[in-house]
């Protein structure tokens, strides 16, 4: 199997789903955005796309010219070739975009071990249908897609009383997930190292909030990466077919 991983920071890759993909020597082609590295422009060659969060946003256009190109791709693999994608934060929202929604500013963000709920739609979905109805997710942004209601491909999963799309899926082959899902018990310390999560954490709890956080998420962590691996373990056997 071959993936492309899209990341827009190095230290925000897939996580503890990375972990579950090398043990099963999936072939990996990270593409660090961020640091000039350009996708390749032959996409059929890949199994599945995973597209990362970051510090940046969809809009971000003229500071981040690279988005032109991403979002692009994304259009290409996931309505073009019609390619099993997963996108997490920012690539949910990029995800969102490309299908036609919009991301606008979430009111007030969203930072936290917080609720999210599963909606009718659960319990016929490929990757999602054996979750419960309720789960505790790691939320870490400012903005959020909307507007994807008149998309009739577009079948919304789970949402929280903040976010609508917390969790959309394309057809049946690309999913948006807002939420952190892929985290590991070091996630949260190496993204308070970020200035812009840091902020952003600080603007929501105060000083010194990254160490409740890191507690919170780590009292979490055997949950969230359960549901890490009974994701990855659907997407590879009934989306990706092997």
């Amino acid at each position: 199997m071959e993936a492309i991983i899209l990341q827009h920071i190095k230290i925000e890759d897939p996580g503890y789903i990375k972990d579950l993909m090398l043990a099963d020597a999936v072939n990996l082609t990270t593409i660090e955005l961020d640091e000039g590295e350009k996708i390749p422009n032959d996409l059929s060659k890949f199994d599945a796309m995973l597209c990362m969060g970051g510090p940046m946003d969809t809009w971000m256009e003229d500071k981040y010219p690279w988005l032109i190109d991403e979002k692009k791709k994304i259009k290409e693999f996931v309505i073009n070739l019609k390619k099993p994608f997963l996108g997490f934060c920012l690539g949910c929202q990029l995800l969102g975009e490309v299908v036609g929604g919009k991301v606008v500013k979430s009111d007030p963000a969203e930072i936290g071990i917080m609720n999210v709920d599963f909606l009718k739609h659960k319990k016929n979905d490929t990757l999602f249908s054996t979750f419960p109805e309720k789960i505790k997710a790691l939320q870490w942004h400012s903005y959020e897609v909307k507007n994807l209601e008149n998309n009739r491909d577009i079948t919304l999963l789970a949402s929280s009383p903040t976010t609508k799309y917390q969790i959309f899926k394309y057809q049946d082959h690309a999913y948006g997930i807002q939420f952190h899902i892929e985290i590991k018990n070091t996630t949260v310390n190496d993204w308070g190292c970020v200035p812009e999560y840091k902020s952003a954490l600080e603007a929501q709890f105060g000083d010194n909030a990254l160490e409740k956080f890191d507690q919170e998420a780590k009292a979490n962590m055997k949950q969230m990466n359960n549901f890490s691996t009974i994701l990855y373990s659907k997407f590879k056997r009934e989306i990706l077919k092997i």
